[in-house]
């Protein structure tokens, strides 16, 4: 944990537990070092979908090109947080209010997800026939085999309900030729394939799906201007110090953008620039030994946090000890091996499993690192109805 961290949550009171806390400074860190080892030609923007907090998205000012949104609430609280940002739009299954909310926002870059979605922006710009949108296809593409056997999350490279089918992407170019072809401007390609890729895994994909865009747009005589290979960039929850390596990533695109003059490509990595940011922090409210193994009750639990539920590993985290215990009883402690559950009458709520401590003791204080993505905003909050955690940001 950061220094500031470490600082702020000694300092909370027990009624404050659980408790999110985010280093901002840490974030804009890890953005300014993300952003340097990006070539000019490489546009980041961030997946909003990672975590939304209006204090997350505003840290990133000046920082990152643009945000990509996925649903029209989305689109609406980032718009409202940062106007001035530039959006990407996307997601399947866009509505027609939607739609026409991000006709009124001034969307930067449409997502095209279907051959029924090129339909349905050419009908919503019936009435204004003097607008036009710019558009990239979202297409599954067939990836070299092994490209994504190693991944946590694919959204593509296989059936999937995401994006179109290369035959639909020459439909919509079919389509676009003609009048629809006038209000929807195709500027490239967009192709977010896959979630927890390594730096050379990352770079291996975005060269093909480089390369499929291009030979797609010389079949149209179409100028390719724009690639969005999407993000994906993997956290390593088991070794939270083993970080996706930014600097060798960015010297393998500048490589490929030498291949391809006058091409932009565009990155939108969402957990890989806020997880590093935010704790979940909790304290210790029993500890119990059941049938030969220790278990950690913790205030809060999966409710709060489902990362670790929802990917299947243990959460990453450090005790911080508490001296003081004004109970009569016995403190309850366990050293060793100990599983960290939560307050849900569930045997799924387990934050961490048979993991090693030095000792952990009721009252302690136990911060979760990697908390900063996919987290709070994921979780099923009411499950049980316990009260929502405290929400702190530090400068």
């Amino acid at each position: 944990m950061t220094a500031a961290v470490r600082e702020f949550v000694a300092g909370l009171d027990s009624e404050a537990f659980p408790a999110y806390v985010y280093d901002l400074a840490e974030l804009r860190s890890q953005l300014e070092a993300v952003r340097t080892a990006l070539p000019p030609r490489v546009e980041l923007y961030y997946a909003a979908k990672a975590n939304p907090e209006a204090a997350v998205l505003t840290a990133m000012r000046g920082i990152v090109d643009g945000y990509e949104v996925s649903s029209g609430g989305e689109l609406a609280h980032v718009h409202e947080v940062v106007p001035e940002a530039r959006l990407a739009f996307g997601g399947p299954g866009k509505t027609a209010a939607e739609i026409a909310l991000a006709l009124r926002t001034g969307v930067h870059r449409w997502h095209v997800e279907s051959v029924q979605e090129i339909h349905q922006l050419a009908g919503a710009l019936t009435a204004t026939p003097d607008v036009t949108l710019d558009i990239l296809l979202r297409v599954n593409l067939p990836v070299t085999a092994g490209s994504l056997d190693s991944v946590s999350l694919a959204m593509g490279g296989r059936p999937s309900p995401f994006g179109l089918d290369p035959e639909g992407a020459d439909e919509c170019m079919r389509l676009l030729s003609g009048p629809l072809g006038e209000q929807l401007r195709l500027q490239g390609i967009n192709a977010h394939l896959a979630s927890g890729l390594g730096a050379s895994e990352q770079l291996l994909l975005a060269e093909q799906i480089v390369e499929w865009s291009k030979l797609f747009a010389e079949h149209y005589g179409h100028t390719l201007n724009e690639v969005n290979v999407g993000g994906g960039m993997a956290v390593d929850y088991a070794d939270p110090g083993a970080r996706f390596d930014w600097t060798a990533f960015g010297a393998g695109l500048e490589k490929l953008l030498d291949w391809h003059p006058g091409l932009t490509l565009r990155l939108e990595p969402g957990r890989a620039l806020t997880a590093y940011c935010g704790w979940y922090v909790t304290e210790v409210l029993d500890v119990k030994r059941s049938h030969g193994e220790d278990f950690a009750v913790l205030k809060g639990g999966t409710h709060h946090l489902r990362t670790p539920a929802t990917k299947g590993h243990d959460q990453p985290f450090t005790v911080l000890p508490v001296t003081a215990w004004p109970h009569p009883w016995q403190r309850p402690a366990a050293r060793g091996l100990v599983t960290l559950t939560g307050q849900l009458c569930t045997p799924k709520d387990v934050l961490a499993s048979r993991v090693p401590v030095g000792v952990i003791r009721a009252a302690d204080r136990v911060l979760f690192e990697l908390a900063g993505a996919y987290a709070w905003n994921i979780s099923h909050h009411n499950f049980l109805m316990h009260p929502p955690p405290t929400f702190h940001f530090l400068p």
